[in-house]
């Protein structure tokens, strides 16, 4: 049997009682990765990096593809390798959508559903009480309620881009996916809830908010909009920028649009799923744009904010796309002036619409059709890049070094490389950008002016 089989005891559980946390997925999960962070260090567990030997591990899983709930059910296998008593915590979109599955798994001791998910730690027995379960403990729904939410507390974000849960699930039902099982319908946080949030950011001395949520766009509470939201948002004084994730294209509205442009706030940047560029495909999938209205909104976005970052899904491989769709893709791709494109196969989920439909692409032909787009990927990213050489953007800086370099982020989503020694996290600063390759750009810092120019300039 294996070692961390029942009833073992964790002779090794330190005076301090060690976590990690890993996350698989998207922003949105990485916010409230970072909320189940906070509760852990209020139970009194000192936090430590995945894949370190720990006493407990809670693993916010995915469920958007087959690949990263292999990914989920590897990740507990590899650390019951380092730390056979680790006490295991499932929680997520698998662990809602994949229950039955997680259960049958050797080392799961607790699976949190999405109703319960940031109520996590209180599930947890205490730190002298950690020891594995003959089988593990169960907190999940099959439904998940869909009034306004506030979150338990605040949570100290590890990037000095702070991720802000606003929304959460979606009504959309596009056929392809899952997300509606695993997060249910459409809910807002309340207002207050956000600009509490938002405000103790930004008292910390956090200079970037990045709004999240699965169709953020969607967002209302209380007669307030989304729009509603971001004017509140402008507001905070301290508060240097507010971007906005992953925006469906239905919800920008001109009304969205302006107030980007009318705000040195708001970043000028937007993704917005496109999936295909074949309006045969874009029906089937049960999107609610055609091609035609994406480009519209394109044109209308770039002609307001004309330094816009713009980046996009494509789904590759989704039931009967033939070639001649696939080409359709390639072509909007190509004529579009998207920054990046996140390029990813169409991978069937249970319990979705799409999974009645024939005429099935073989993997040998969506591999080929991937290759494709990311040699297109790599174009755009170099053309958008090459636009700045001889220009002096706005770098918010991350933390750490890798090799000589320093990293930060422009507003419109480009990094930016700088060789300096001076620790830069967390400031602004301007760089004046030098090279291109399709991953980043390089540039210099700006030194600031010296005494005598700056009583020349008054």
């Amino acid at each position: 049997m294996p070692d961390y089989a029942w009833p073992p005891y964790n002779a090794t559980l330190m005076a301090t009682p060690r976590a990690s946390l890993h996350t698989l997925g998207c922003r949105l999960n990485q916010a409230e990765t970072s909320i189940l962070g906070e509760g852990l260090r209020r139970k009194g567990f000192e936090l430590v990096e995945f894949g370190q030997p720990t006493d407990v591990l809670i693993l916010n899983t995915c469920s958007v593809t087959e690949d990263a709930e292999r990914t989920s059910r590897y990740l507990i296998r590899k650390t019951l390798k380092h730390s056979p008593h680790a006490f295991i915590a499932v929680t997520g979109c698998y662990a809602q959508t994949g229950m039955e599955t997680l259960r049958q798994q050797a080392g799961v001791d607790l699976i949190v559903g999405q109703q319960f998910k940031l109520d996590l730690p209180t599930y947890l027995p205490p730190p002298h009480e950690l020891r594995k379960r003959p089988t593990a403990e169960v907190h999940h729904t099959k439904t998940i309620s869909r009034g306004d939410f506030n979150l338990p507390y605040f949570a100290e974000p590890d990037s000095t881009r702070a991720l802000l849960k606003i929304q959460d699930g979606c009504s959309a039902m596009c056929s392809f996916c899952i997300i509606p099982f695993s997060r249910g319908h459409e809910r807002s946080r309340t207002l207050d809830d956000i600009l509490s949030e938002a405000w103790s950011l930004t008292t910390g001395g956090y200079k970037e908010i990045v709004l999240t949520g699965v169709n953020i766009g969607q967002y209302v509470q209380q007669g307030l909009d989304f729009c509603a939201l971001l004017r509140r948002l402008d507001e905070i004084s301290d508060l240097n920028r507010i971007r906005i994730s992953s925006i469906e294209p239905t919800t920008v509205t001109d009304e969205l649009l302006d107030l980007l442009a009318s705000s040195k706030k708001f970043c000028p940047y937007l993704h917005i799923p496109l999936q295909s560029g074949d309006d045969q495909i874009l029906q089937a999938m049960h999107r609610r744009h055609t091609v035609k209205e994406y480009r519209t909104l394109v044109d209308r976005a770039l002609a307001k904010i004309p330094d816009l970052g713009l980046g996009t899904d494509l789904m590759v491989g989704f039931p009967g796309e033939t070639d001649a769709a696939f080409r359709n893709t390639l072509a909007v791709a190509s004529d579009l002036p998207f920054s990046y494109l996140h390029v990813f196969p169409y991978s069937p989920r249970p319990g979705t619409a799409a999974l009645r439909l024939k005429h099935l692409v073989s993997s040998a032909s969506v591999k080929k059709r991937i290759d494709l787009l990311l040699d297109l990927d790599r174009a755009k990213r170099l053309t958008f890049h090459n636009k700045y050489i001889g220009r002096t953007v706005s770098v918010l800086f991350e933390s750490g070094t890798r090799g000589t370099y320093r990293f930060g982020m422009t507003p419109n989503f480009t990094k930016v490389a700088v060789t300096d020694s001076e620790a830069l996290e967390n400031q602004i600063k301007p760089v004046t950008i030098t090279a291109a390759t399709d991953r980043c750009v390089y540039g210099d810092l700006i030194p600031p002016p010296t005494m005598g120019t700056a009583l020349a300039l008054l």
